[in-house]
């Protein structure tokens, strides 16, 4: 793969695309567990590499818009859309304002290992409860912190689902599918 300003982290893809990663908790598995229609649009947020977007491509037929603010993300999912030959992803390079969606356009919202960057949260679940449909699904995959982590800003599970139910959404499922890693399925209340 070629990446001619070679900017984001080798480290950060290699963890990203990781077999360990895909054995601890894999998307099909994320995917399994969401209500997922084949119809369905999703919101990839801070999509990466196409963790989820790839697999979530080949499972629905409604568009998969992948969002990230690096480019080069952006460019490695076109790469994996070309090959897998699928044509219902939309990569969207920037932050939510940048998606070309009107309000209540979206079914199902994934933000896997990006929301605890994001500082103050309520602002960006108000822009998410806007883009849902009605009965739209908001899932985050986060990390637990693990006592007083100073290097990286980690949010905890209760402290999520209180920012989530602050926004209007109602979570609806809570899971712990691997060690330090929590998953909430949070749905769009009106």
């Amino acid at each position: 793969m070629h990446h001619p300003n070679g900017k984001h982290s080798k480290g950060k893809v290699s963890y990203l695309e990781s077999p360990e990663r895909r054995k601890e908790f894999s998307p099909e598995q994320l995917l399994n567990m969401i209500p997922l229609k084949e119809t369905d649009s999703l919101l990839d947020f801070g999509a990466g590499t196409g963790y989820f977007s790839i697999p979530a491509a080949k499972r629905i037929k409604g568009n998969v818009y992948a969002l990230d603010i690096d480019a080069d993300m952006l460019e490695i999912i076109n790469e994996k859309a070309l090959e897998e030959q699928l044509t219902n992803i939309v990569p969207v390079q920037g932050s939510m304002e940048a998606l070309p969606l009107p309000d209540g356009s979206i079914d199902v919202i994934i933000a896997s290992l990006v929301l605890h960057e994001i500082q103050p949260l309520a602002p960006l679940l108000q822009q998410m409860k806007k883009g849902l449909k009605k009965e739209g699904y908001l899932v985050c995959l986060e990390l637990e912190p693990k006592g007083s982590s100073e290097k990286a800003p980690r949010i905890t599970l209760a402290g999520m689902e209180q920012e989530m139910t602050e926004a209007g959404f109602q979570v609806t499922q809570t899971f712990l599918p691997a060690k330090s890693l929590y998953m909430l399925i949070a749905q769009k209340k009106d």
